[in-house]
């Protein structure tokens, strides 16, 4: 019999969609989402997703693969819309059965969605929703379930928090359809909560970002450990024709070698050097490398520290297993309580 289930019942549908024991997703967060980590939370009953990132389709194949030998349990799989090979990368998610594949980065591009849920493997498409009219418009375009995310997340962000996404959200969608929360979630009380408003699960990134199977480096484990909630900052936009989505992170040097690279960049779109998508998409390449600066190299000056305001209450490296039942645990507290 089941310890919580007050919890267990709310996420129920969620649970149900994602093929997973409880419905808590992971973030996808790139450099940590990987085999290890990934495994490790949908072996302990939550559901992993890979962070595919800046990942070639013959990188995908192999962290695929490596996850598969590490569970047998569903996961996900994360493809940021702009990635120049994305209908390749979705063919490589089709060759390996992968159950779930969440787009991120801005509107699906055309065909997308439907090479996803059609072939001979068809997957169920989860979708990031900054604003109500944009979430209907991708229930509309086929999306399974979606993701809202309010600013308090780290990586890159949208402009309204998660409490307000969720008033506005939850009430006008989650009767009819799957909508999971996600930003600024470090207890389980929050989850209760966003269960509570009709959420039927959550997402954490920050909460696994230092988890004893993460491979983040010992470095980059310890700022989370002695930072704040306030000095998870959002990244500023120099350049009103460059349209940089936000990213939260931890204040370094590398947070003002970000501003230096958007002048650098703006400076070669006013000379006519490159296109706009080339300027954007060297923008996440920057992301990519500054992030793997810090994740595995352990540069926490000059790399990318990216993470939500929930880092303040992250102080000690857990197994995978123990945060999902802590959470799990606070959660039907919190409900019983009620």
């Amino acid at each position: 019999m089941s310890n919580t289930p007050k919890t267990d019942a709310l996420m129920v549908r969620g649970a149900k969609f994602l093929g997973s024991e409880h419905a808590i997703l992971c973030g996808a967060m790139s450099w940590v989402s990987e085999r290890n980590l990934v495994s490790a939370i949908s072996n302990a009953g939550g559901f992993g997703v890979i962070a595919c990132g800046a990942m070639t389709p013959e990188l995908l194949d192999t962290e695929i693969a490596e996850t598969k030998k590490r569970t047998d349990k569903p996961f996900g799989v994360n493809l940021i819309t702009m990635h120049p090979q994305l209908f390749d990368l979705i063919a490589v998610c089709e060759k390996h059965g992968v159950t779930h594949v969440v787009l991120a980065g801005g509107i699906p591009p055309k065909g997308s969605v439907e090479a996803i849920k059609g072939g001979d493997n068809p997957a169920n498409v989860i979708c990031f929703a900054p604003t109500l009219a944009l979430g209907k418009k991708l229930l509309r375009s086929g999306a399974d379930a979606l993701v809202i995310e309010g600013m308090e997340a780290g990586g890159h962000i949208g402009p309204v928090s998660t409490s307000v996404l969720a008033q506005e959200i939850l009430p006008e969608l989650s009767e009819e359809h799957l909508i999971f929360v996600a930003g600024g979630i470090g207890r389980g009380s929050a989850i209760a909560g966003y269960l509570e408003m009709g959420a039927c699960g959550v997402q954490l990134g920050t909460r696994f970002a230092c988890a004893k199977e993460s491979i983040a480096h010992e470095n980059f484990k310890k700022a989370f450990f002695r930072a704040s909630a306030r000095e998870a900052v959002a990244s500023v936009q120099v350049d009103a024709r460059l349209p940089v989505i936000p990213v939260r992170a931890l204040k370094n040097k590398g947070t003002e070698e970000f501003t230096a690279k958007q002048r650098e960049i703006a400076g070669s779109l006013d000379r006519e050097e490159i296109a706009m998508a080339e300027a954007q998409l060297q923008v996440e390449h920057y992301w990519a490398g500054a992030l793997r600066r810090a994740v595995i190299e352990g540069d926490v000056e000059n790399g990318s520290l990216m993470a939500g305001q929930s880092v303040g209450m992250l102080k000690e490296e857990e197994p995978v297993a123990d945060i999902i039942a802590k959470l799990m645990a606070q959660s039907e507290e919190a409900l019983t309580r009620r």
